[in-house]
């Protein structure tokens, strides 16, 4: 679920649609054009009745065929013209519209990567997945189709109306007075829509992140035979929406039964009232034919206005939910004038007095964490469960910013480095590996100091590979570098993901790693070669190594203690295990071999 509040009919619709502007004016030439010509061919069809009303009071009143062909020749052109200008307005318009869907995409993909990890966690990813496709979709929709003729049918029932007052005055006040009932239940009508139309794509968001939980969840559903289970979740909650579409649908209904009946009412008004003044001679039957026309033609622009305001209405819905997200401001930016790291980075890595509290929680997690890790240097860092291990390693590249204090660089705070170049500078590998469904290549190659999307040499990329003891898998797979993993890479061994993950941290050679329990995944054999491996690719590097063997311990030149979210010990492995009693209780703890006898 996202933690934003849905609006309400009160925020408008119109105010929301203004929110397109910014992406819709750059458009703004082809996308008038369009209009334009939709308009002109609606006038085009309109001009149709009067022509009717000259060949019924001319030709066939008096006899005279002698304009007749001129005549139905200019329905001709007008039918012409009208398709011409249709195909027009589709080629005008269909590239911006498509344009605007993807500049607005790109910038909310681009969004979510500066959000902080934080927002990530509160929000739904199924929430997002529709933002970023049914809501840009039903936007794009809006601005190719609905929304220019949201405008033009409106204007064709006002211009409509007014042909039929110069037609017939009693004419036109018959319609006039039909459109005053029409516009308020209408209007009535599209309010109770927009709550509607906001559940519904809510509940849809909803519902893609129930699919990708089980899609992504599927081996532990099945170990734990939950299919049943999450099914009716599913089904549960597809219920729901199916509900809500149905309430929509009930208010469409109710949307085309009045757009249909009053003009309806009104065109039958008008054959009355036309048919006694043909006969009184108060009106010829040319005018009564035109006028029936004309009010026939306008039965699809008017029909249509309660469906262009539903669309309307969805379109508002979906820009809402699309700036939601937009709005959220990142909590970890560039600063305003970032300071360069000095050529070449020493990487001294020092945290002084830092302190760090998640949004909304009552105490802070670290509090007063002074650490130095020397240019070079290997330093572990060890703490139970739960006692901010991982949290103390998202400081240092800005993956959270540190409530109190600070984490440096080579003596500069990483707040006054642009991200990029921190980020270049601090590469770091996850306990849990994420890989992207992708080549091998590319998945490595994200660790690249350059632009992930440059093409990478593939002797680094096997060198590093071989770093993490990956090559030998790799080498095996079906297509090599080039062998997609996919998704989450849930084709590999959770060993093999998290080979890849640490040769993707070691790819661009970076001054600075940081480790969170890199090797938790690995089988002991394979641990010995990654450590062996390690201990090559460490030399010359500072890392900061989250640990919870001995063996991955013993990697370091130093050890850092953390307890109580504070480091209570810094020092050589031996010497804390020979002085220090809580690092020797909790080493004893968590390192336990796999057949249960600790070390």
């Amino acid at each position: 679920m996202s933690d934003a509040t849905p609006p309400g009919p009160a925020d408008g619709t119109l105010s929301a649609l203004r929110r397109l502007l910014p992406y819709v004016r750059p458009h703004r030439v082809p996308l008038v054009g369009g209009g334009l010509a939709a308009l002109a061919a609606t006038l085009a069809g309109l001009a149709v009745p009067l022509v009717t009303r000259e060949i019924v009071d001319g030709p066939i009143a008096r006899g005279d065929l002698g304009v007749l062909p001129w005549l139905v020749l200019g329905v001709l052109g007008l039918g012409l013209a009208e398709a011409a200008l249709i195909t027009l307005r589709r080629a005008l318009v269909a590239r911006p519209s498509n344009q605007v869907e993807s500049d607005m995409r790109a910038d909310l993909f681009a969004h979510l990567q500066r959000l902080p990890v934080a927002f990530h966690d509160r929000w739904a990813s199924g929430q997002l997945l529709s933002r970023a496709t049914a809501d840009l979709t039903t936007i794009r929709w809006f601005v190719a189709f609905s929304g220019t003729f949201l405008v033009v049918n409106a204007v064709t029932v006002v211009v409509g109306i007014g042909v039929l007052v110069w037609l017939s005055p009693w004419l036109g006040l018959v319609v006039a007075v039909t459109a005053v009932p029409l516009t308020v239940l209408t209007l009535l009508l599209e309010r109770r829509y927009s709550v509607v139309a906001r559940r519904a794509q809510d509940q849809q968001g909803d519902l893609a992140t129930v699919v990708e939980e089980s899609a992504l969840g599927i081996r532990v559903l099945k170990s734990l035979g939950r299919g049943r289970r999450l099914t009716e979740h599913f089904v549960a909650r597809s219920r729901g929406l199916r509900g809500t579409e149905l309430a929509k649908l009930r208010l469409v209904a109710a949307l085309w039964f009045v757009l249909v009946m009053l003009p309806e009412t009104a065109v039958a008004t008008i054959l009355g009232l036309g048919a006694y003044g043909v006969a009184t001679g108060s009106l010829t039957l040319g005018t009564l034919v035109a006028a029936v026309t004309v009010m026939t033609y306008l039965y699809w622009p008017i029909a249509t206005l309660g469906w262009l305001l539903a669309e309307a209405s969805n379109a508002a819905t979906a820009t809402t939910r699309y700036w939601e997200v937009r709005d959220v401001r990142p909590a970890v930016t560039d600063p305003d004038v970032a300071v360069a790291l000095p050529e070449p980075v020493r990487g001294a890595l020092e945290l002084r007095g830092v302190s760090f509290r998640y949004p909304g929680a009552a105490r802070d997690v670290l509090h007063g964490v002074d650490l130095v890790v020397r240019p070079g240097e290997t330093m572990a860092l060890v703490g139970a469960t739960g006692s901010g291990k991982t949290t103390l390693t998202a400081l240092v590249p800005r993956l959270q910013d540190v409530t109190a204090g600070a984490v440096t660089v080579d003596g500069l705070d990483v707040r006054d480095l642009a991200l990029s170049d921190l980020r270049r500078t601090v590469a770091t590998a996850f306990e849990d590996p994420v890989l992207i469904s992708a080549s091998v290549r590319e998945n490595v190659a994200l660790g690249a100091p350059t632009r992930p999307d440059a093409a990478p040499n593939d002797e680094d990329v096997w060198e590093a590979l071989r770093i993490s003891r990956a090559d030998g898998f790799v080498a095996a797979l079906p297509w090599g570098l080039d062998t997609r993993i996919g998704e989450q890479g849930m084709s590999l061994s959770g060993g093999q993901r998290q080979r890849l993950a640490l040769a993707r941290a070691v790819f661009g050679r970076p001054p600075v790693l940081v480790l969170d329990d890199p090797l938790s995944a690995l089988d002991v054999h394979t641990e010995a070669e990654v450590e062996a491996a390690l201990r090559q690719v460490l030399t010359g590097v500072t890392a900061l190594v989250v640990a919870h063997r001995s063996s991955t311990v013993q990697l370091a030149d130093r050890v850092a203690l953390l307890s109580g979210g504070r480091i209570t010990a810094v020092g050589v492995h031996g010497e804390l295990m020979a002085t220090h009693p809580e690092y020797r209780a909790l080493l004893a703890s968590l390192d336990v071999e796999r057949d249960g006898v600790p070390t």
